[in-house]
């Protein structure tokens, strides 16, 4: 019996260790608030506000959005990605131009690539940055609106 509940003990130390580890190792996890004023965007509105918190899950992350949109809407989404390029499906609502599926790839310590799509048609695609002192994440992206026509924007969020 004793040596069930050391082996038990064992297993769950592992599981929570693995993600305390995985969220040192990965700059992205943790809260983010949108400055809308260093934030630019080219034929698209961009979000007023938001509040970004990533958290370790599993093998991967879980993403969640919550904020207000250009057009004065909630922002309610999230979804949970292992960061390997896969689809991951969003659930929830104001996701931007409606987005339904995200794929997320880590690139290096600081950096990731992500697309947006939509009824499975890729209409945008995004870099993330994290700063070398993991104080601000910058997302560059580009992409198309809902008149065809190309969008750009870049948002900066602070560690909060």
């Amino acid at each position: 019996m004793n040596r069930i509940l050391k082996v038990g003990a064992l297993a769950v130390f592992s599981v929570v260790s693995s993600g305390v580890l995985l969220a040192q190792g990965n700059p992205l996890i943790g809260t983010w608030k949108l400055n809308p004023a260093k934030s630019k965007y080219v034929n698209t509105l961009g979000p007023k506000s938001g509040t970004l918190t990533v958290q370790a899950q599993g093998d991967g992350v879980k993403i969640a959005n919550k904020g207000v949109g250009g057009d004065g809407s909630a922002t309610d989404y999230s979804f949970v990605t292992n960061l390997d390029g896969k689809d991951s499906v969003v659930s929830g609502v104001g996701a931007p131009g409606g987005e339904d599926v995200t794929a997320i790839k880590r690139i290096d310590a600081n950096t990731y690539t992500a697309t947006g799509k939509k009824a499975g048609k890729a209409f945008r695609t995004l870099k993330f940055v994290v700063s070398k002192d993991g104080s601000v994440l910058t997302m560059y992206g580009t992409g198309t609106n809902a008149q065809g026509e190309p969008t750009s924007g870049t948002t900066v969020w602070e560690k909060q």
